[in-house]
C-alpha cells in the first residue's frame, strides 16, 4: 500500500482481506466474481462457487453489457445496474466508464426517477443509511460501525422534492445513491470514502403511505420544531463522528433547501446541489451561449421560470457573473425576471416570499406594461413586454414553454437562449424538436435530461444536457483532495467558469454549448483543479501549494481495476468494507 500525502488516503496496491468463500463473493467491494485468480481461488476457497473459466475485467464488462442490451425497459435497465453495484462495484464502475454515454441517463437522469417512485420494488441489499425518525437516538450508534471510518462525504437526501416528481420518501434514497455513483463514476473519488444517507422523517405522499410494500417509515412527515431537531441531531452526529466531511445536501423541499444550506455553510464544509450545483451548470451554459450569441451577459434579459430554490440560486450566480462583467447590484437584479406559483415576482405581489424579495420587481416597473390579464403576469406577458433574450426553467412544468412564448421571444433576438431544465423528461418545460421548429432553428438549447440530436432543414443540432453531473463530481473532488473547510460561492462560480471554458462553442458558434457527457471524467477533473485552487485563494483549504495539485489530484482518483488479493489469518485492526 502507498499512502497519499494530500489527502491521507492509502492506495492499495494489494487488498488484504480475511473473507474467503461465500462471505467474499457477496462483498460488492471486494468480488471480482470470474476474474479471480487461480492462485486467489485457492487461497480464499473459490473453488466451487465460479465457473472454472478465469475471466478478465474486460470480458466482464462485454458479458455484462450483452446483457445490458437484451432489456427493454428504462427501469429494467436501472434495476440491472443497481443490482450490479450491489454485487460488485468494480465491475459497475468499469461498464459506465467505457459507455458513459449510455449508462450515465440510467444510473441518474432521468431513469433513477422512475427508480425513486419504484424503490421499494427493488431494494434488495442495504446500501447507504436509513435514519429514520424513530431511530434519533440511535444515530450515535449507527455511525459508529468501524466499517464508516473511511468516509470522506456524504449525500443526504429526506426525498420530499426528487426532481420534479414530489415527495417520494424512503424512495428518495435513489437519489443519494445515484449522486454518490457519479462521485466515483466520474469525479474518480474512491467508493469507499462515500457514503449515501436518506433522513426518513416520514412521507405524505398517500400512496405510499398505504403501499404494503413500502420500505419506508409509514407516518405523515415530521415538520417544525421536531423536524429541525432531528436534522440539528443528524449534523452533530456527523460532526463528531467525522469533523472534516464533505456533506451535499440533495432533493430537500424549497422550503428546507435554502435554510438548511444557510444554517449549516458556515459550520461545516456543505453545498446544496440543487441550488448551487445547478446555478453554476446554469450559468456555464449560459455563459457559453452568450458567447456563441455575440451579446454580452450583462446585456441579456434574463426570465427564469420558477422560484424555488433553485431558480434562486441560479438567479443569485447570474448576478454575480453580471457584476463581474460591471454592472452594479442593483442594474444586475433588474436584468432578471423571476416567476413563482403566481406569476412575476413583484413586490407586494400575491404570495411573495421574503427569499424572493431580492428578485421582486417595483409595482412602478411594470405598471405601463401590457398584460393579458389584470390579476397576473405571466410567462408571455414577461417575455413580451421586458424583451426577453434568455428563458430558464426550473418549474417542473411540461410544457409551460408553449409556441406562443418562443415565437414572441424570437423577436427580441437573433439567437435565443432556451434552458428547459427540469427533470425528469417528462417533466422538461418542452422538447428541443419544438423549441426550434418554434424559433425557426435559431434557439441556443440546454436541458436537464437528455435529447436526441433534432434534424432541422439540413442541419443534425445536438442538445446539451445542462445537468449537474458536469458540476458536482469535480467539485467535491476538488473539496477533497485541497482538504476545503467550507464551500465558498467563490468556488462555486470558479467551478461555473472553468466548465464555460470547455465549451465548444467557444471556437465554433455552431457547436454544442457543453462538452461530450463521454469528456465528464476529464471535465471533472479540470473543475476540480479550478475548485481546489479558488479554495486555497479563499483561505479555507489545508493545502497550500497549487504547484503539486494537478500531481495529487490524479494520485487521488480512483479507477475501477482489479487487484491482486492476498490472505490475511490474522488481523485484529482489519476493517472490513
Amino acid at each position: 500500500m502507498e499512502a497519499d500525502s494530500t489527502t491521507g488516503a492509502t492506495r492499495q496496491t494489494t487488498v488484504k482481506t480475511k473473507l474467503s468463500g461465500y462471505e467474499l463473493l457477496l462483498n460488492p467491494r471486494l468480488n471480482k466474481g470470474t476474474a479471480f485468480t487461480e492462485t486467489e481461488r485457492d487461497a480464499f476457497a473459490l473453488h466451487g462457487l465460479l465457473p472454472p473459466r478465469i475471466g478478465t475485467l474486460e470480458i466482464q464488462v462485454e458479458r455484462r453489457k450483452k446483457a445490458f442490451d437484451n432489456l427493454t425497459s428504462g427501469f429494467a435497465r436501472y434495476s440491472f445496474m443497481r443490482d450490479l453495484q450491489d454485487s460488485d462495484e468494480t465491475l459497475f464502475y468499469s461498464l459506465i466508464a467505457h459507455y458513459i454515454e449510455e449508462f450515465l441517463p440510467v444510473v441518474y437522469t432521468p431513469e433513477v426517477g422512475e427508480g425513486c417512485q419504484r424503490f421499494s420494488e427493488v431494494w434488495r441489499k442495504p446500501r447507504g443509511l436509513f435514519l429514520s425518525y424513530p431511530n434519533m437516538h440511535r444515530m450515535e450508534q449507527i455511525f459508529a460501525d468501524a466499517r464508516y471510518d473511511d468516509i470522506r462525504c456524504i449525500v443526504v437526501s429526506d426525498g420530499e422534492r426528487v426532481l420534479g416528481l414530489g415527495d417520494q420518501g424512503a424512495g428518495g434514497m435513489g437519489i443519494p445513491i445515484g449522486k454518490m455513483a457519479l462521485y466515483t463514476a466520474l469525479g474518480g473519488i474512491p467508493p469507499e470514502h462515500c457514503l449515501p444517507v436518506l433522513l426518513d422523517v416520514g412521507t405524505d405522499n398517500e400512496t405510499l403511505l398505504l403501499n404494503p410494500i413500502y420500505v419506508g417509515w409509514q407516518h405523515h412527515r415530521i415538520r417544525g420544531q421536531e423536524y429541525d431537531d432531528f436534522v440539528e441531531a443528524f449534523v452533530s452526529a456527523v460532526e463528531r463522528r467525522w469533523p472534516h466531511i464533505l456533506l451535499q445536501w440533495e432533493d430537500f423541499a424549497g422550503s428546507n433547501a435554502a435554510r438548511l444550506l444557510a444554517r449549516y455553510r458556515d459550520r461545516l464544509c456543505t453545498f446544496n446541489d440543487d441550488i448551487q450545483g445547478t446555478a453554476a451548470v446554469t450559468t456555464a451554459t449560459l455563459l457559453a451561449a452568450v458567447n456563441a450569441t455575440g451579446i454580452a451577459l450583462k446585456d441579456q434579459t434574463i426570465v427564469i421560470f420558477g422560484a424555488g430554490s433553485a431558480g434562486l440560486g441560479i438567479a443569485e450566480l447570474l448576478v454575480a457573473a453580471m457584476k463581474a462583467e460591471g454592472l452594479n447590484d442593483e442594474q444586475a437584479h433588474r436584468r432578471i425576471y423571476a416567476l413563482g406559483r403566481y406569476g412575476l415576482l413583484v413586490e407586494g405581489g400575491q404570495g411573495v416570499r421574503e427569499s424572493q424579495l431580492p428578485f421582486a420587481h417595483k409595482p412602478a416597473d411594470v405598471a405601463a406594461w401590457k398584460l393579458g390579464s389584470p390579476n397576473t403576469i405571466s410567462l408571455f406577458d414577461v417575455v413580451h413586454n421586458a424583451g426577453a433574450t434568455v428563458l430558464v426553467g426550473v418549474s417542473g412544468q411540461p410544457g409551460a414553454f408553449t409556441q406562443d412564448v418562443v415565437h414572441e421571444m424570437a423577436k427580441h433576438t437573433p439567437r435565443p437562449v432556451i434552458f428547459p431544465l427540469s427533470n425528469p423528461t417528462s417533466r422538461s418545460e418542452a422538447v428541443p424538436k419544438d423549441l426550434l421548429r418554434w424559433s425557426e432553428g435559431r434557439a441556443l438549447i440546454g436541458t436537464g435530461s437528455p435529447f436526441p440530436p433534432v434534424e432541422f432543414g439540413d442541419r443534425c443540432i445536438p442538445i446539451s444536457q445542462t445537468n449537474n453531473s458536469y458540476i458536482f463530481p469535480g467539485l467535491a473532488l476538488g473539496i477533497l483532495v485541497s482538504r476545503a473547510r467550507r464551500v465558498t460561492d467563490a468556488m462555486i462560480m470558479a467551478a461555473a467558469k472553468a466548465l464555460a471554458v470547455l465549451s465548444p462553442a467557444r471556437s465554433d458558434h455552431n457547436a454544442p454549448l457543453l462538452p461530450p457527457i463521454a469528456q465528464s471524467r476529464e471535465v471533472s477533473l479540470f473543475v476540480a483543479e479550478a475548485v481546489a485552487n479558488q479554495a486555497m485563494q479563499d483561505g479555507v483549504a489545508e493545502m497550500e501549494s497549487e504547484m503539486a495539485l494537478e500531481e495529487q489530484l490524479k494520485a487521488y482518483i480512483w479507477e475501477p481495476l482489479y487487484l491482486p488479493y492476498e490472505r490475511l489469518k490474522e488481523c485484529p485492526e482489519e476493517r472490513h468494507p
